[in-house]
């Protein structure tokens, strides 16, 4: 019998989106159908995407009416559905149930409820023994004496970030950061006030700030089947983070290292089959020092880098199609380096703190062990429009390591 065509169907434009393209384009030559509110230049003039604008994108009755209307048009074909962003993966699993014409990799709606707000996975992470920074949840804006350190319990500066991701992005205002660094209580009073003034209307979190800079984090991208078994992972450890007030945290570059050297990658994959996960999940990770590591947070999805392990030789198209509906019990466990990056090589060598790890990214670079998102060659070559604008991207990454990146460092 002749095997159905394969066509991936991802909402988003962002740099998560050409990630995947490009792995499903590698893996079996196909062109994925993107739809989102707007272009961004990661898929912009790309051969490998096929983008569509919906400006009510964000709309699930618009999203369902989109989707439905595809998967008409091509019913002959084996449709895959991803998000891009948190709120485009969390419409997806919110209305699954609705979309049966899609293969949807992802976690059921209910637990989708457990897990995706801070608040609630780190009382997930209690009852597997995952640790994670000490941490104050708010409801409210407090009063100054709430947040001293007698009553934190830790000292400043802190960090202070929104329990759900998805809620927060949907109030935006002026000054609005991915994550907040608090100096003093009064400065995390005027903080969790300014964002609950926006509209916001979830938890907020307060959390003991971790020494270290972008070198001491890691990645773990873990990716289960439809029974909830674990059949891959791999660990990623950050040369640099994004440094812009919204980009934050995102990844810039990473050296991917043996799974079997995080201490608590076991753990994470207990908790994973013991909830019954489904699909990608992502874990941002901090090293405390000696063997102790705090994760910060899931994201129930692959991460917006999630190119790094592709390139590391685990394509993530394969897992979603080739085990997605596998019954075996095989478990890839990446343990070979390799070097991803989408700022330019020299912007990642030049910033990151730990020099040893920039001499191991230049090597496996020389073994041809590397490989940067946008670079893909099949996609420049005689796209003239597609070279320029990521020739553009890449120059405006320098500027703004140059413009955001801490001034202590190199």
């Amino acid at each position: 019998m002749q095997k159905k065509e394969i066509i991936p169907v991802l909402l988003g434009a962002d740099l998560n989106c050409y990630n995947l393209a490009r792995a499903f384009h590698e893996a079996y030559g196909v062109v994925s159908y993107a739809f989102g509110r707007y272009e961004i230049s990661a898929t912009k003039y790309s051969k490998i995407v096929r983008f569509t604008t919906v400006p009510d994108m964000d709309d699930e009755t618009v999203m369902l009416r989109v989707l439905t209307e595809f998967a008409g048009a091509h019913p002959d074909a084996q449709l895959y559905l991803l998000g891009c962003t948190d709120d485009y993966a969390a419409m997806i699993i919110r209305r699954r149930g609705d979309l049966p014409q899609y293969i949807a990799p992802a976690p059921d709606a209910g637990l989708y409820e457990s897990l995706q707000k801070k608040a609630d996975f780190y009382q997930v992470c209690d009852q597997y023994d995952i640790p994670y920074p000490d941490t104050v949840v708010l409801e409210a804006v407090p009063d100054r004496e709430q947040v001293t350190e007698d009553a934190l319990g830790f000292s400043y500066p802190i960090i202070i970030k929104p329990s759900s991701s998805v809620e927060y992005w949907k109030y935006p205002f002026n000054g609005m950061k991915k994550v907040y660094l608090a100096a003093d209580p009064d400065e995390a009073v005027a903080i969790i006030k300014q964002i609950y003034a926006s509209g916001y209307p979830d938890k907020m979190i307060l959390q003991k700030r971790i020494p270290g800079g972008d070198s001491e984090m890691r990645v773990l991208t873990a990716f289960s089947d439809e029974r909830g078994k674990v059949r891959a992972m791999c660990l990623g450890h950050t040369m640099i983070e994004e440094h812009t007030p919204k980009g934050l945290g995102n990844h810039a570059a990473i050296v991917t290292e043996p799974v079997s050297s995080l201490p608590v990658a076991q753990r994470i994959k207990d908790m994973l089959e013991s909830v019954g996960y489904t699909g990608f999940s992502n874990f941002d990770i901090k090293h405390a020092g000696g063997g102790d590591y705090r994760v910060f947070e899931i994201n129930l999805r692959q991460g917006r880098s999630n190119y790094y392990v592709t390139g590391s030789g685990i394509n993530i198209a394969r897992l979603a199609v080739e085990k997605w509906q596998d019954p075996g019990e095989d478990c890839q466990m990446q343990e070979e380096a390799s070097f991803w990056h989408h700022v330019p090589a020299g912007v990642a060598y030049r910033y990151t703190e730990d020099r040893s790890l920039a001499a191991r990214a230049k090597a496996l670079r020389r073994e041809g062990r590397s490989t940067c998102s946008l670079k893909y060659t099949y996609d420049l070559r005689g796209n003239l429009l597609r070279r320029l604008c990521v020739l553009e991207q890449l120059r405006r990454q320098r500027g703004k390591f140059r413009r955001y990146y801490p001034k202590n460092s190199k």
